[in-house]
């Protein structure tokens, strides 16, 4: 028998490394936008942030900074970041979040600085703000994180907040327990997906066109119903109670982030919790792989004997269901009255978050939370009186909305099965 030599010095294939170059173009076009702002307006003086509270335990020294060096600094820094994700690109084909979230960061403390200039910025209240006006966004995020991963394009969510924030007004008003309406929240919320799911499922309509629709009859739907019944009885169908804020001893009291993570109501509290439980079942446990694996390859899952059709269905309606909870926040989470279309295009904005945060659910909840930040300095650099005009302030929400979807998010892919109905062969 002859021996066959084998070479050990096999050609391997090279691995094509695929770069997106549009986070440090996305980067280097807001930090000239940055510059030209600190050069053609410059402003002089000092900016004060306020770092504390009346109510804290330990209250921290107001920081006084001056506003040309500072804003000259945090342009230097912008440049750094800038080239730093450009040597990321080129070495290893992409930017890693960490880097895009100081960017973010330096880029809002010199803006601040810059806009603030002469005035008092409080902090905390900039924050808490910020959080209170995410968390709907958040939990919206959420329900378009699992429905999309199921493989089902949720754009109804502006009609499950809107219905939640209905629902929660009504039986909150009639019993006076606002617990029992964040479940009536959930209940309808989860009706909404149900029509949502039937359709798009069960007799494969469109999803987008389906969400459409829906977001349109919710709307006029709780509109109708608001100007014939609620506004007639306001007394007695839309006062809604408000959740009260449960501080959380001794977390409470830590400087800065205390007041702004600690002193909140149930429905934040939950939400904390259930960002967490959604992340970890999605990426640790068997329902999490069977979500994923629906969404990304239906028919591999069905041959191994997962039912792709029913897994999508009770996954979006677990999806409205949180969607119905978040809309809560809008009536009884601040003890507001139901209102005609108080969502405000919430939902929509969530739906950024999800492509933003690439279909993870911490991604998408730093992404709405980016988002909260954006409307709460609106409102904040308006009461200091900022020079920005206001008509920018309130172009501001939406402006960080295009900037991180259309340049920050890099190179994002949605699941394979996304909007595609499964139909068993």
């Amino acid at each position: 028998m002859s021996n066959v030599a084998v070479s050990t010095d096999a050609v391997l294939p090279e691995t094509t490394v695929i770069r997106s170059w549009k986070t440090p173009v996305a980067l280097a076009v807001f930090s000239v936008l940055f510059a030209v702002l600190i050069f053609a307006a410059p402003r002089g003086g000092e900016t004060t942030f306020r770092l504390s509270t009346a109510q804290d335990a330990l209250a921290l020294p107001d920081l006084v900074v001056p506003v040309g060096a500072t804003v000259v600094v945090c342009l230097v820094l912008l440049a750094l970041l800038t080239a730093l994700s450009t040597y990321f690109v080129r070495s290893a084909g992409r930017s890693p979040l960490w880097l895009v979230v100081l960017f973010v960061v330096v880029a809002i403390v010199g803006f601040l600085t810059w806009a603030a200039s002469g005035a008092a910025l409080p902090v905390p209240g900039l924050l808490s703000g910020a959080l209170t006006l995410a968390v709907p966004l958040i939990y919206g995020a959420l329900a378009g994180v699992i429905g999309e991963r199921a493989g089902v394009v949720n754009i109804a969510i502006e009609g499950q907040l809107l219905a939640g924030a209905f629902t929660a007004a009504i039986i909150g008003t009639i019993t006076g327990q606002p617990l029992l309406g964040m479940v009536g929240a959930m209940v309808a919320g989860a009706l909404v997906a149900f029509v949502l799911a039937a359709f798009a499922i069960k007799y494969i309509v469109d999803q987008v066109i389906v969400g459409v629709v829906l977001n349109v009859l919710v709307t006029g739907l709780t509109s109708f119903l608001y100007s014939q019944v609620l506004q007639p009885n306001a007394a007695t169908l839309n006062t809604p109670p408000r959740l009260e804020r449960l501080p959380i001893p001794l977390l409470s009291d830590i400087p800065v982030i205390g007041p702004v993570l600690f002193r909140q109501t149930i429905l934040v509290y939950l939400m904390y919790v259930i960002v967490f439980v959604v992340w970890f079942a999605m990426f640790r446990t068997r329902w999490g792989l069977r979500l994923r694996a629906v969404g990304e390859h239906p028919k591999a899952a069905d041959t191994v004997g997962i039912k792709v059709n029913a897994t999508r269905f009770w996954n979006v309606l677990l999806a409205g269901a949180i969607a119905g909870l978040g809309g809560t926040v809008f009536t009884i989470g601040n003890g507001i009255a139901f209102n005609k279309e108080m969502t405000a295009g919430a939902g929509f904005i969530a739906l950024a978050a999800v492509i933003f945060g690439q279909w993870d659910p911490i991604k998408a909840t730093l992404a709405a939370l980016l988002f909260g930040f954006a409307s709460s300095l609106q409102n904040s650099l308006s009461v200091i009186g900022s020079p920005v005009p206001s008509e920018f302030m309130l172009m501001l929400p939406y402006l960080v909305t295009i900037f991180v979807v259309a340049g920050v998010v890099g190179k994002s892919r949605a699941p394979a099965a996304d909007g595609v109905p499964y139909v068993k062969s």
